[in-house]
């Protein structure tokens, strides 16, 4: 199937001929549904947490942090695209010289649009959309309604205006404050002094797409005194691109190499899961992993910082115990104390399936730990904990995505249903073993849990391949807490509209 232009460009991709080919084999056989056993709820695989325990853990955190390696990790490479969606497919199809936008909101069922132009006043960007009008259409208050809504949303979008539609979401202004509007990078610099800290010094890592980072730098200039005035915290910012090395071909719908109109081969970046290399290149004890978008006004942050710590304090207790463990079982062990481990593991680390002797135990034990926060269902997408059984009939806590699931099969999809919390990227992770030493992630991941999606490229059908999720099965072999969380945790701007609500205003 290949022809030797075909491995010049896959070696000068960085790729190898073994790759591809096992890729290709990929989509030939499939990928098999994850085998879902039961959700993960309350007091089954979901701790909940007291008040006064809450209280426990975040002062156990405190007390511990200033001699821990901290970072926070956040995925930014994502494009606004998708958050104005509505307003693309608005400026595409609309034409307001031939009909009234009243009209048009009729025949498209747009509330979306009736929403955002009614509130317009309100997003933390309107007075540069009002800048950028007054310099490209000086006729716009003379035209009619639907022509000043459609120069609204071309100035929005489009390269000539604010180019938001071409803009990573971490760059667009969220907040609307009396003297300023913070785009929800600098929310997340203001947010991690609160509780991913340690000696006033902040260390955050971002993964930008490598066309954005100028743009990013820039906006850390202007930012950056203004967030270090206010928290009293120094910021030490590092980025990563998401590697070329990850990417994956693409094949046409029976499985052939896919090749562009100059006859080239077609690589796709291949989803979240390539993020795993850039979150093994960090060297610290504890790493917080929190999506670019999901951020809430400054009014709402000491909240939520104390359940950070909450989950991260529940790290700390875990490890702690699992350390002294690993240490006694390097040496003589009694029974009792075997007996109490296990205890441990059940009770703890919600393992029904308890590994066998000391060898098992130990191996058991020493791998990456992470405590996710999991949100009570409210009908946000996002993937949910349950109980799944591997291939090699295993079964465990993953967070599981739903494209991983055979909706077909009646019984996976009516245990869906049942689902009663999802997680939204809201994760401490235990990087480091009990003698110090990092551990390579790469060790860890289940590569049965990638997928594969149908996509289109110039016009033409493509299936694509995912890598197994940075939090589903690139972290398929860690060992997993679960811990319920508040809603007000989770407050993610999947589209312009999100930022109405009262989380996205301050004061309001």
């Amino acid at each position: 199937m290949l022809t030797e232009k075909d491995i010049e460009q896959i070696q000068n991709y960085g790729l190898s001929i073994n790759q591809v080919f096992k890729q290709i084999e990929t989509f030939t056989k499939g990928i098999p549904f994850a085998n879902v056993v039961t959700t993960a709820t309350i007091n089954n695989g979901i701790h909940q947490i007291s008040e006064d325990e809450k209280q426990q853990l975040e002062s156990f955190y405190e007390k511990n942090k200033a001699k821990l390696d901290i970072v926070k990790f956040v995925p930014a490479s994502g494009a606004a695209t998708r958050m104005f969606k509505f307003l693309h497919e608005f400026v595409a199809n609309y034409n307001p010289e031939k009909e009234k936008f009243r009209d048009f909101v009729k025949r498209n069922e747009s509330s979306d649009l009736i929403t955002f132009f009614e509130s317009s006043k309100e997003f933390a960007f309107i007075n540069l959309v009002r800048k950028a009008i007054r310099k490209n259409y000086p006729d716009y208050k003379k035209s009619s309604k639907g022509q000043r809504l459609y120069y609204v949303a071309k100035t929005l979008l489009e390269k000539n205006g604010l180019n938001y539609g071409n803009l990573p979401k971490g760059l667009i202004p969220f907040h609307k404050y009396k003297k300023y509007a913070t785009t929800a990078f600098e929310e997340q610099l203001y947010e991690s002094a609160f509780y991913a800290s340690a000696q006033d010094d902040i260390y955050l890592h971002f993964t930008f797409s490598e066309e954005h980072l100028d743009a990013f730098k820039k906006e850390f200039a202007q930012i950056k005194s203004r967030v270090e005035r206010k928290t009293k915290k120094t910021i030490h910012i590092s980025y990563s691109f998401q590697k070329k090395t990850t990417d994956t071909i693409a094949v046409t719908p029976d499985n052939k190499p896919y090749r562009n109109e100059n006859g080239q081969l077609v690589f796709r970046p291949s989803g979240h899961g390539a993020l795993l290399e850039n979150l093994n290149e960090i060297d610290a004890d504890i790493v917080f992993i929190k999506n670019i978008d999901n951020v809430a006004a400054q009014e709402y942050v000491e909240e939520i910082a104390f359940h950070k710590k909450v989950l991260a304090g529940k790290l700390l207790q875990i490890q702690r115990k699992v350390f002294g463990y690993l240490k006694e079982l390097q040496g003589e062990i009694t029974l009792d104390k075997m007996k109490e481990i296990q205890t441990f593991i059940w009770n703890e680390m919600d393992i029904k399936e308890l590994p066998n002797g000391i060898t098992g135990t130990f191996n058991f034990l020493n791998r990456p730990i992470r405590v996710c926060g999991v949100v009570e269902n409210t009908g946000e997408p996002g993937g949910g904990p349950f109980w799944v059984k591997n291939s090699d009939d295993v079964i465990s806590l993953q967070i599981v995505e739903k494209s991983q699931i055979d909706l077909k099969n009646f019984h996976q999809k009516s245990i869906i249903k049942e689902a009663t919390h999802f997680n939204p990227v809201d994760i401490v992770c235990g990087l480091r073993d009990f003698e110090g030493n990092k551990f390579d992630l790469s060790n860890y991941v289940d590569n049965d849990a990638g997928f594969i999606s149908n996509k289109s490229e110039n016009g033409k059908e493509i299936k694509a391949l995912e890598l197994p999720g940075l939090w589903n099965g690139s972290m398929a072999r860690w060992n997993t807490i679960f811990v319920e969380v508040p809603a007000i945790t989770f407050n993610p701007v999947k589209t312009v509209n999100d930022l109405l609500k009262r989380p996205h205003r301050p004061n309001a």
